[in-house]
Order: C-alpha cells, then structure tokens, then sequence
C-alpha cells in the first residue's frame, strides 16, 4: 500500500495541511524551518514508539493552537483504501492528556495496530554519531530496527525498565527484603531474556540478509552486525528458560554491587550493537565520516529490505537531509538502491537539485512556513 494523502491539522508548525501525493518518491523541498521534517515526523507517529524525535507528544501540538493536534492519512493499495490517524487531546479536568488512534473510523487500542497495514522506517542526521556515540544510542537504534518487524517489541522494553527501575528502588529502600527482591529479579530476568532474544534474533536475521547480497563495489559499503554483552552471551548458548535462570542468579549475587552503584549493572541494557566495516574490516567507529554515513546508509537500506521480507509489507522509508551529504556518485547509487525497493519514499533537502535525477519520477513538493506552495 501506499501513502496517497497526508493531513496534518495544529501538528508542530502545520496548522492545516492537506497534501496529496501519487508518486513512489516524495521530495520536501524547503528552507530549514520550514516543516519538511515535521511531515516526516507525522509520519513517523504511526509506527509504534514515539516517533523519529522520540519527542512527548505534548511537545507536538502546534504553537499558539488549541493544545492538540490530529493527524490522517489515506493508504492506497491495488485493492483496497484505509484511512488510519492519530492524535493527541491535552489533559481535561480529570487532569489526563490522551492518544487517539483511528483505522477507518473505528477506535484503535495503540499505534501498534497501524502495523497490520503499515511499516516506516527512517534515518535521520541525529544518527551520524551513532558509531561513535555511546553504546545506548546503538541499543534504541537496534530496538528501532526490532519494533519495525516486531510491533510488541516496545511494550516488552519499557516493561522491561519499569522492572529494573523496581529491582533498584527496592535495593535502595529495602535492601533486605529478600521475598521481594526475588520476585521482582523473576520478572527482571523474563523480561531480560525476551529482550534480548527479540534483539538477537533482528540483528542475526539482518546480519545474514547483509552477507547474502554484499558486494565491496557498491557505494554503500555492507556492515557486519553482532551483540555484546553478558545476556547476549546468555541467550547465545542456553535455552530461554535456562537463560532466565542463570540471569535471575546472577542477580541475585549481584544485589551488593548493585545497591552501590545504584542500578543495576548487567541485563540487556547494558547490551552494545556492535558494527564493522564490512569491507575494511574495522569496527564502524574507526572510519571516516563519509564512511560511517555511507555504511549506515547501507544498514538502513538492508533493513527496509529485511522489514518487507518478514512483514509482506513493502515500507514507507523517511530520509531527513541525507542526500544533502552525498558526493555524486553516492547520490545516484542511493537513488538507485531505492528504486529497487518496492517501498514508497519521503525525504527532504533545501536545494530542488539534489533531487534533479528523480525529474519526472518524484513529486517535488515545496514546504515554507508551514504550508503546501505551489508554483
């Protein structure tokens, strides 16, 4: 299916917006400031989480509007048509803000079932650093990867931190408290364990689509993919439930390191994706800068793969200011690369000519203030 209408009413600087497309490629064009990443971040909300910004969603509603913000959009396929929105109302008198999910005009329980007819998958300049940065970034990045292909994958993560934010409280306060602690490291470890199968099973699976079709000619250069850490190293060798019981026992010895550190110090969130160079053969954090961007490139573009082979849903894949960046040569590959997936893209520069080999195949789309402009 594919996004035919985007309509965004007090969304960021959009106060009423109602954009049509018909094109696979969607090119936003537009000074900086003038909206085109907000059409990106739209839609982005209806994928599960919290949207390319990871922003709150009371941070969306356009200044000076009403408080809220709704969001629509129109999915054409060959036969059939959804329409699917999303918004946000500012706490009532009950002092309680709330998410709306619409398909088809009927009440959805959460963003999650936007799935069943859509995938989105992005990239974003707040990535250039992710090689380089630390290793939590490369874990939401990973989890990122896991919810496009596994919907459920959030609930269980922040299912997850909610446990572990117990096991340390409980430390804190009631470090003594032997019945409580092991009920809550039962639930820590079974969480834990789902997590970080979740997590291996995503980079595993992409790690080898990777190493099917790698080829050191092409401008972007293939990435090998693997997990660090001591659940990782876990799951890797055990069954899952034997794997719960050795991390609930290393818990449990671990509640004196724990208690003085103040959190606790081994589980899946101190797992670290950990990238190479495929060609090179040098951890991703070595290369250059026009390296890394090219390898994450290629990351981006075998995962959008992987989504389509797990899902059966070729996916919207949102790219803010990433040909901007490009030398020619890897303009035309990226557009190439592209037009070999079956997915619709949106993405976004300042300057009509980086687009100019898409003439005749993109919708070329002008953003200013807020607004469609049409020449």
């Amino acid at each position: 299916m594919r996004l035919t209408r985007l309509i965004c009413r007090d969304f960021r600087n959009h106060a009423d917006l109602d954009l049509a497309v018909d094109r696979r490629f969607v090119a936003l064009v537009g000074e900086n400031g003038a909206g085109k990443t907000n059409l990106l971040e739209a839609i982005s909300l209806f994928s599960p989480g919290r949207g390319l910004r990871r922003a709150d969603l009371a941070a969306m509603p356009r200044s000076g509007g009403p408080g809220g913000f709704a969001v629509s959009m129109t999915l054409a396929g060959e036969e059939a048509e959804h329409r699917i929105g999303t918004g946000y109302e500012p706490p009532g008198f009950d002092g309680r803000a709330a998410r709306l999910c619409r398909i088809d005009g009927a009440t959805a329980p959460s963003p999650v079932a936007f799935s069943e007819f859509l995938r989105v998958v992005w990239l974003t300049p707040d990535l250039d650093g992710l090689f380089r940065g630390p290793a939590g970034d490369r874990r939401r990045f990973l989890d990122r990867l896991v919810l496009a292909v596994d919907a459920t994958h959030g609930a269980r993560v922040n299912a997850m931190e909610r446990a572990l934010r117990s096991r340390n409280r409980l430390l804190d306060e009631r470090p003594n408290d032997g019945q409580w602690l092991d009920a809550i490291e039962r639930e820590v470890a079974e969480l834990g364990v789902a997590v970080a199968l979740a997590r291996r099973e995503t980079a595993e699976r992409l790690d080898r689509l990777i190493a099917e079709g790698r080829d050191d000619a092409q401008p972007f250069p293939w990435a090998g993919l693997r997990l660090e850490g001591d659940l990782d190293d876990l799951v890797a060798v055990w069954p899952a439930l034997e794997a719960e019981d050795r991390f609930r026992m290393a818990l449990r010895q671990g509640r004196s390191r724990d208690r003085a550190a103040g959190r606790t110090l081994s589980g899946p969130q101190t797992s670290d994706l950990v990238v190479r160079h495929g060609p090179k053969d040098v951890p991703a954090a070595t290369a250059s800068t026009g390296e890394q961007k090219a390898l994450l490139i290629g990351l981006v573009l075998a995962h959008a793969r992987l989504v389509q082979a797990m899902s059966g849903l070729a996916p919207v894949i949102l790219l803010d200011e990433v040909a901007a960046h490009l030398d020619p040569r890897r303009r035309a590959g990226l557009f190439d690369a592209l037009e070999a997936l079956q997915g619709q893209v949106w993405m976004t520069g300042a300057d009509p000519a980086l687009f100019g080999e898409l003439d005749g195949r993109a919708d070329m789309v002008k953003v200013a203030d807020g607004r469609i402009v049409q020449d």
